[in-house]
């Protein structure tokens, strides 16, 4: 298989679709036939998703059409997801970052947590975690005041415990993976 899923990404044996119906996970497999060149570009990308072709087929040794065919065979297989603007919080009025960990009050009640936070726009992350919490949310706000009423209102809203951890300061933050 992983012949074929490399003649894939060169574009020489068939579909996506073929691939797809695969009963094993393909960013597994996907992983182990990146070469070089699709590690220079996804490097590239990271470091700046405006490069053009030109620019990253100079780092990757490769011809623009090349990066262009190569960058939308990344896309389709789902190694790269997205591209966006990363804004810089402080500069749009958000000083406070905080971690919450957040429980269940009543541990039978639905798993929903996701969708009951969706509405909260100072939640920028949301992860379900193994341990004492069931999830820890990365939340932003403008000030001490404006996180006490963001818990105040998670706790009503979703129905839960939080403990909440305040952001001194951050060294880095949204590293590039190594692929």
């Amino acid at each position: 298989m992983e012949a074929y899923l490399i003649g894939y990404l060169s574009g020489k044996h068939g579909s996506r679709s073929s691939i797809r119906s695969a009963t094993w996970p393909m960013s597994s497999m996907i992983v182990g036939v990146l070469d070089e060149r699709d590690r220079a570009i996804l490097v590239a990308l990271q470091e700046d998703a405006r490069a053009t072709f030109a620019d990253i087929g100079r780092r990757a040794g490769l011809a623009a059409s090349t990066v262009h065919e190569r960058i939308r065979k990344l896309e389709q297989a789902g190694m790269i997801r997205g591209y966006r603007a990363v804004l810089d919080p402080q500069a749009l009025g958000l000083f406070v970052t905080a971690l919450v960990s957040v429980m269940p009050l009543d541990p039978r009640q639905p798993d929903d947590l996701p969708d009951r936070v969706l509405e909260f726009s100072e939640v920028e992350d949301c992860h379900s975690v193994a341990g004492d919490e069931n999830y820890i949310l990365k939340v932003r706000t403008g000030t001490t005041s404006d996180l006490e009423d963001l818990l105040r209102r998670l706790r009503e809203k979703a129905g839960v415990h939080t403990r909440t951890t305040v952001v001194l300061s951050t060294p880095f933050e949204h590293r590039p993976l190594t692929p």
